[in-house]
This record gives structure tokens, C-alpha cells and sequence, in this order.
């Protein structure tokens, strides 16, 4: 087969392209009509020959909307109009892709079948009304394309006029038996993705055509979800005004209005607020507020708190049980996506800061946020709240220590962090991380077990240093001591303990001997300063 040449092919014809004057032409008609003829006899002879991706001068032709070429092409009785390239394109496909209506008029009359599809399943007829090319569109619609014929992913010609809001290209496809209702793979409707877009305009076509306003998605979306969630106000008005129903709840349990407080449409929220019923709002087992405080939105949630929402609503069962956190307030929801301003409004309105099972201020704490950390605590959240460690589990989760000390100067107890008796006869618990021991049957998780933790080792120093001054008359079990050995706070935290020895009641009335079992003896570990030891070494010649 003779190897087809784009270069000589598009030098045979570029001059189709331009629009000659009617005077030239006369003057050189017999000259430059001899010479065409010639030009198309050469084209034609060539036609069947194909490049690498199986284009014919035909597909050239059509795709450069070279109407005088096509037309000498289909001349050829050997010619296949319908040949496809390797991403299966007609030369019909081309055309329409291009926009060219007078080649898109050739290769039908030549006999073109407007109904095969490109490598996407996309038709004729979807190519023209993503081009909105009204007259294509009509023209193939004159020549018999299926009005309903769906792409890869089910989307129909009308899906893509509703998707560019052309109320005209809508009008044509319905009168030609388009239908209103059609669903693609995901059951999206053409209204629901006019919606979708904010297309008020073909939807009120599309509505006034017949189209179901409460139709929903496989996932139970409705147009009225979708409105509400890109912030459409005048769909979601035009939708209201027809009787769409603002209590119909998404596959996930989530109503319009939880949907429009999440993503922060305020007017929405307005709307919806009157017509939305607050028995299916509980049925669904979170409150908008819940939603409107994760995304920190905080006007949304001051409306929702003026309309009477109540701030401590509680998440479900269901619903809390999807979360590992097993949270259940909109305030918890706020601390865990560190929204500090949205739990200030919050705490502001009444939240209860202590009625989640893992308290917000640990979020607050793990997280080193000072300002929610204090905001907390002034509003009553129990800094020593002790779910199954000894000592108060706010320290589990304090990675810096002005934080630390911030939590010790508001009431955090330190004097819990020195109560082992565990360790006192060289007995060790292995504890492999810091997370709250949930196992009521397990040994209560002491002081002394967190800070020996791989992710502690490097900072118990300072961590103890600083309890110390928060203390007195403490003992430091073995284990603690062992691990301060060779640590820069040591020096200090002997002082510390000295002196919390030596202002204790009891240390008086001890004898030389008494003394010096304290000072061998694991279970009361201390560190005694020069001046003492010497005062020892004279009591035992």
C-alpha cells in the first residue's frame, strides 16, 4: 500500500482553507480548475493510505474542516466513510469535534452512521453538545442519532447540555425524545447535575419538563444536597419553590442542612433552618453543629446556637463508634481539628468540656496548644482527670514543658506522679508506649513506667525537675533514680529532694542508725547534701 504523505496532502489542499474573491476565481477558473481537479485526482488515488494512528486523508480532511476535500474524497466509490483511527474516531467524529457543519453535513449524506463511538464511548451527538454546537446537533439528530445513547460512564447528550446550562441544546434533545430522567453509572440525573453546576437556568427547563426534583444518587445525593453543598443560593431556591424535600437524608445519614452547615453557606443554612424537621436531624445521630464546628464554621454555628441547637448534643452510638476516639461532642470536634476560635464558641454558649470518653483537653495538651489548653481550663475541664493511670493523664500527652508548667500552675496534682511502691524492690514493669492503658484488668499505669518509655527517656530530667517545684516530701522509687543517674537535672532534682527530706515532720526524731537505713535502703531513695553527710559520718564513730 502506497504510504499516505501529510506534507504533500496538506500542500495539495491548503488553499481550500482560504476564501478566494468571486473575481480572481473567473479570471484564472480555467487555469487553477484544471489545476485542482488535478490536486483531488492525486488525493483521491492516496485516500485509502493510512499513518501511524490508522489516519486517512479523509480523518485530515474532516478534522481541518476541509469541506471541498471531503467532498472530493467521498467521491472515491472505494472510499469507507466510516473508518476509524486507533482511538476508533470516525472522520464524522472529527468533524464534530471541530465544529465543522458543512463537512458534518457531507459525510452524513455520504452515509455516515452517526452513532459510532470514539474509544470513550462518546457519541456524535455528546461531542456536539459538549461543543454546543446547536446546529451539529440538529443536524445529527435529523440524520437518526440516537437521542439517548450513554458514553463509558452513562452520561447521556442531555447530561452534557444541562452540564453547560444550555436551555436551547435541553429544548432540542427533549423534543427529540431525550430522556428528562436519564441516569449514568452513578445515577446522576441531568437536573442533579445542572444543580451541581448552579445552572438555575436549565434546571427550571428541565423541571418544567418533567424532571424528578427528588431524585436521588446511588450514594443518596438529591439536586438539593448537591445545591447545598457548592453554595448555589438560587438553585437551592428555585428547588424549595418546588417542592423538593429538605428532610430526604444521603446514604450517610446527612440531611441538606447538615450538608450546607458544613460547607459554611450561611444563606442556605437560613433557608433550610424553617423546613428542616428536628426529629429526623436526631434520627440522623449528629447535629449540624457537630459538622459546623469540625470545619470551623463559626457564624454557621452561632446561627444554629440562636436557633436553639443545643451545644451538648451527643453524637449516636453509630455515630461515635466510627470514630477510634469514640468522641461525642461538637466540642471534641472542634479541639480534634485544632478549630481553637470554634470551641471558643462553644465553651462560650455552655459546652461541657468533661463529657467525652477521651477528654478534649488531652487533644489540647498532645497538640501544645496553649491557647485552647487555657481556654479549657477556665471553662472547667478537670486537668486531673485520671482514666486508668495513677497519676493525671494530661502529662501522657504534654510534649513541651511550658505547657506542662501552665497545667501545673492551673491544678494539675504532680504529687500522684511519686506515689510507686512498685519499684522499691527493684521490681519493673516493661511499658512499651504512652498510650492510656484501657484494659480495666491490667496493673494501673504508674508515673514512673511513662517516663522510662523510649519516647520519654530523653526529657525525664527536665519533665521531673520541673514537677519537683510543685512539690514536697515526695520519694523517688529506684526506678526514677536510676534513670535521672546520668541525666543534667540530677543536681538539681537531689536538691529538690533533699529538701523535701529535711522539712519533713518525722526526719528530726531519727537516729544516726535509722538514718543511715534510709540512705541504703531502694525503698526511700534521697540524696543528702555535704553538710548532712558529715553530720552522718560524725553520728556513726
Amino acid at each position: 500500500m502506497t504510504r499516505f504523505s501529510y506534507a504533500e496532502y496538506i500542500a495539495l489542499f491548503r488553499s481550500s482553507d482560504t476564501k478566494r474573491n468571486s473575481s480572481p476565481q473567473k479570471i484564472s477558473s480555467s487555469g487553477r480548475a484544471a489545476n485542482r481537479d488535478e490536486e483531488v485526482s492525486s488525493a483521491v488515488r492516496r485516500a485509502e493510505a493510512c499513518d501511524s494512528d490508522d489516519w486517512t486523508a479523509l480523518h485530515e480532511a474532516a478534522h481541518r474542516g476541509q469541506t471541498h476535500c471531503v467532498q472530493a474524497l467521498l467521491t472515491d466509490p472505494g472510499m469507507c466513510v466510516d473508518k476509524r483511527t486507533l482511538q476508533e474516531q470516525t472522520p464524522l467524529m472529527l468533524a464534530v469535534h471541530g465544529g465543522h457543519l458543512e463537512c458534518v453535513r457531507s459525510l452524513l449524506e455520504a452515509g455516515a452512521d452517526p452513532d459510532i463511538s470514539n474509544k470513550n464511548k462518546e457519541m456524535p451527538l455528546y461531542k456536539a453538545c459538549e461543543q454546543e454546537s446547536i446546529s451539529v446537533v440538529k443536524l445529527l439528530l435529523a440524520s437518526g442519532a440516537a437521542v439517548n445513547q450513554r458514553c463509558y460512564r452513562g452520561w447521556t447528550a442531555l447530561h452534557e447540555a444541562a452540564r453547560r446550562d444550555n436551555t436551547e441544546l435541553c429544548e432540542t434533545l427533549l423534543r427529540a425524545g431525550a430522556a428528562v430522567d436519564a441516569r449514568n453509572t452513578d445515577d446522576i440525573t441531568p437536573a442533579i447535575e445542572a444543580a451541581r453546576h448552579g445552572h438555575t437556568g436549565a434546571l427550571a427547563y428541565l423541571i418544567q419538563s418533567g424532571a424528578g426534583v427528588n431524585a436521588q444518587t446511588c450514594d443518596g445525593n438529591t439536586a438539593l444536597t448537591q445545591a447545598c453543598r457548592h453554595g448555589h443560593t438560587e438553585t437551592v431556591k428555585l428547588l424549595l419553590k418546588h417542592h423538593t424535600d429538605a428532610n430526604e437524608a444521603t446514604n450517610a445519614g446527612l440531611l441538606p442542612l447538615h450538608i450546607a452547615s458544613q460547607h459554611g453557606h450561611k444563606e442556605i443554612v437560613s433557608l433550610l433552618l424553617p423546613i428542616t424537621s428536628r426529629v429526623r436531624i436526631r434520627q440522623s445521630g449528629i447535629s449540624p453543629l457537630h459538622l459546623a464546628a469540625e470545619h470551623d464554621r463559626r457564624i454557621i454555628m452561632s446561627l444554629l446556637i440562636e436557633s436553639g441547637f443545643d451545644v451538648n448534643s451527643k453524637l449516636s452510638q453509630e455515630c461515635s463508634a466510627r470514630f477510634q476516639d469514640r468522641r461525642v461532642s461538637a466540642l471534641y470536634c472542634a479541639v480534634a481539628a485544632r478549630n481553637t476560635r470554634a470551641a471558643a464558641v462553644l465553651l462560650k454558649a455552655g459546652a461541657n468540656p468533661n463529657m467525652d470518653p477521651f477528654s478534649p483537653l488531652l487533644l489540647a495538651v498532645r497538640d501544645g496548644c496553649l491557647e485552647t489548653v487555657a481556654l479549657l481550663l477556665e471553662h472547667g475541664a478537670h486537668v486531673n482527670a485520671r482514666p486508668t493511670a495513677g497519676f493525671p493523664a494530661v502529662l501522657l500527652y504534654t510534649h513541651q514543658l511550658d505547657v506542662l508548667q501552665y497545667l501545673l500552675d492551673h491544678g494539675c496534682d504532680a504529687r500522684t506522679c511519686f506515689t510507686c511502691s512498685r519499684h522499691h524492690s527493684g521490681e519493673h514493669t516493661h511499658f512499651r508506649s504512652h498510650t492510656v492503658n484501657t484494659d480495666a484488668t491490667k496493673p494501673e499505669l504508674k508515673f514512673c513506667d511513662w517516663i522510662s518509655s523510649s519516647c520519654w527517656r530523653h526529657s525525664a530530667g527536665r519533665v521531673t525537675d520541673l514537677l519537683l517545684d510543685y512539690v514536697g516530701n515526695v520519694q523517688l522509687c529506684s526506678r526514677i533514680r536510676d534513670l535521672l543517674l546520668d541525666q543534667p537535672e540530677w543536681m538539681s532534682i537531689k536538691e529538690k529532694t533533699c529538701e523535701c527530706i529535711m522539712n519533713h515532720s518525722t526526719f528530726a526524731s531519727k537516729t544516726s542508725v535509722e538514718l543511715h537505713r534510709c540512705w541504703d535502703d531502694h525503698a526511700m531513695v534521697v540524696c543528702l547534701t555535704a553538710e548532712q553527710l558529715n553530720y552522718l559520718k560524725k553520728q556513726s564513730h
